[in-house]
Order: structure tokens, then C-alpha cells, then sequence
């Protein structure tokens, strides 16, 4: 969960920075390909999370 929160931390000062400084815009696209990512990691991660494995006797 901490990796995730901070990867959206990073995507979000990218993305700012990147829209607001002039000729950075290279690091707007870094943080939207970091929070797509971090998105898809996260979907993974809290869709087989509910399952329990069971220990075959």
C-alpha cells in the first residue's frame, strides 16, 4: 500500500511540474505512464488479494 501511494506522489509531482515548467513536458508524459502503471499494479494487487490458499492434506 506505501508503494503504491508513493508512486502516485511521484506521478503527481511529475505530472505538475512537467505541465507547468516550459519544455518539460517530457516528464508530464513519465508521471501519466507512472500512474498508469501504478494503476494496473494496484488493480492486480487488490483483485487476488481476497483469496486465501488452502494447504492440500
Amino acid at each position: 500500500m506505501i508503494l503504491f501511494l508513493l508512486l502516485v506522489i511521484v506521478a503527481l509531482i511529475l505530472g505538475i511540474v512537467g505541465f507547468a515548467a516550459h519544455g518539460l513536458f517530457y516528464l508530464l508524459i513519465i508521471g501519466a505512464g507512472i500512474l498508469v502503471a501504478d494503476l494496473v499494479y494496484a488493480a492486480v494487487r487488490f483483485s487476488r488479494g481476497g483469496r486465501k490458499h488452502r494447504i492440500a492434506r
